[in-house]
C-alpha cells in the first residue's frame, strides 16, 4: 500500500474518530497496513496527523482549483459553494485542520502544516475572486462557515454568501 493510500485512510479515521481517541494501534488497523509500514511513512502519531492533514488539503485545494473560471463575484459563490458541498461529504463536525490544532495545540509540525495549508487557501481565494484585498476577508468567511457548520449547516453558507456579495458591492462602489 503507498504512502498516499494510507494517508487516505488515516484521513478518514481522524475525520470519524477525532484525534484523542484512536490509538496508533486502531490508527494501524483503520489503516489496512502492518505497524512497520504505517511507522516506516508515519514515525509518530502526530506525523500521522500530518499526513492526513496533507492528504486531505490537496484533496480540497484541487476542488477550489475546479473554481477557476473568470474571477470575480461569481466565481467566488461557486467557491463558496464547493467549500458547502464539502463540509455536507467530508467535514460536518467542522474543519479537520481546525480540530488538530485543537487536540495538539503545542505541536509545530501540526501547526507548520496548517498554518502553510491556510495560506494556500488564501492565494486561492484572491486568484478566484481576482481581488488580493479581499483575500484575507474572503478567508474569514471561508473559515467562518468551517466554524459554523457543524451548528448552523447550510445557513452558515448562505450567510457567508450574502457577506461575499455586499463585500464584492460595497469595495467595488468605492473604486
Amino acid at each position: 500500500m503507498s504512502q498516499q493510500q494510507i494517508a487516505e485512510n488515516l484521513e478518514r479515521a481522524f475525520a470519524q474518530k477525532g484525534f484523542a481517541e484512536p490509538s496508533v494501534a486502531e490508527l494501524k488497523a483503520l489503516s489496512g497496513v502492518s505497524m512497520r509500514t504505517l511507522y516506516k511513512y508515519f514515525p509518530s502519531k502526530e506525523s500521522m496527523v500530518v499526513g492526513a492533514l496533507d492528504y486531505r488539503h490537496q484533496r480540497y485545494l484541487s476542488l477550489l482549483e475546479s473554481c477557476h473560471s473568470a474571477p470575480g463575484l461569481a466565481a467566488t459563490l461557486s467557491a463558496f459553494d464547493t467549500l458547502s458541498h464539502w463540509m455536507r461529504q467530508n467535514a460536518p463536525k467542522g474543519c479537520l485542520s481546525a480540530n488538530a490544532l485543537a487536540a495538539f495545540p503545542d505541536n509545530a509540525e501540526i501547526h507548520s502544516a496548517v498554518e502553510t495549508y491556510k495560506h494556500t487557501v488564501i492565494q486561492q481565494l484572491a486568484q478566484i475572486s481576482g481581488r488580493e484585498d479581499l483575500s484575507q476577508a474572503l478567508y474569514v468567511l471561508h473559515e467562518g462557515i468551517t466554524a459554523a457548520y457543524p451548528i448552523l449547516g447550510e445557513a452558515a453558507v448562505s450567510a457567508a454568501k450574502t457577506a461575499v456579495s455586499a463585500l464584492f458591492t460595497a469595495t467595488t462602489s468605492n473604486n
